[in-house]
């Protein structure tokens, strides 16, 4: 993609980025409430623990990476709390947690994992291809550390773990939220290279 590209090479223009990272922002908070709605749901006292601490991570991240860049952008707090969710990143947000709250476990951790691995394997991808000195070197360091890594591995294990002892309905059914999550991964980031806001304000 677009986004993904110049961000590695570094000319990713920052109103660009500028307008994900807001959006990411607000994203992160929603991620990490659709987890803690999974780890109340857990079939097992881990599964409890993980998401848990997962939906604490989401927070700390947000609150550490976007904080720095918030910084250096200029955001204020004023403009973050006055400029709404896009509406990818609204329809995202209410998919998760509608997953986390109506559906089964199951199929709430397999909406969750796209998340997690797309962004494993993208900041992989462009640390290996990355233009450095990188104004974003800050973000490609956090999606293609280890500890992110580890953090991934144990969520796939968790979503293969239930899938090869749920019923052929359920895996559709993840096979389902996977699919409709990755979509949405996509349309973030498209969105943000758009830089795109609702159609009309009132």
């Amino acid at each position: 993609m677009s986004f993904n590209a110049e961000l590695a090479q570094g000319t990713l223009e920052r109103e660009r980025f500028r307008h994900y990272m807001i959006q990411d922002a607000h994203y992160l908070e929603g991620f990490a409430r659709a987890l803690a709605l999974l780890s109340a749901k857990g079939h097992q006292s881990d599964h409890i623990v993980q998401f848990a601490e997962s939906a604490r991570v989401a927070i700390i991240v947000e609150r550490s990476l976007h904080g720095e860049y918030f910084i250096d952008f200029g955001i204020t707090p004023e403009e973050f709390a006055y400029t709404e969710p896009t509406p990818v990143c609204e329809h995202y947000i209410s998919y998760l947690l509608r997953l986390a709250s109506l559906e089964p476990f199951e199929v709430g951790v397999a909406g969750v994992l796209p998340c997690f691995w797309i962004y494993r394997e993208v900041g992989k991808r462009i640390l290996s291809v990355a233009t450095r000195p990188n104004p974003y070197q800050r973000w490609i360091d956090t999606y293609s550390g280890e500890e992110f890594e580890k953090s991934v591995d144990a969520v796939i294990a968790v979503v293969d773990s239930l899938a090869a002892s749920a019923s052929e309905r359920s895996v559709q059914l993840m096979h389902k939220a996977f699919r409709r999550s990755t979509q949405l991964e996509w349309m973030f980031w498209d969105s943000a290279y758009r830089k795109a806001t609702w159609p009309c304000n009132f």
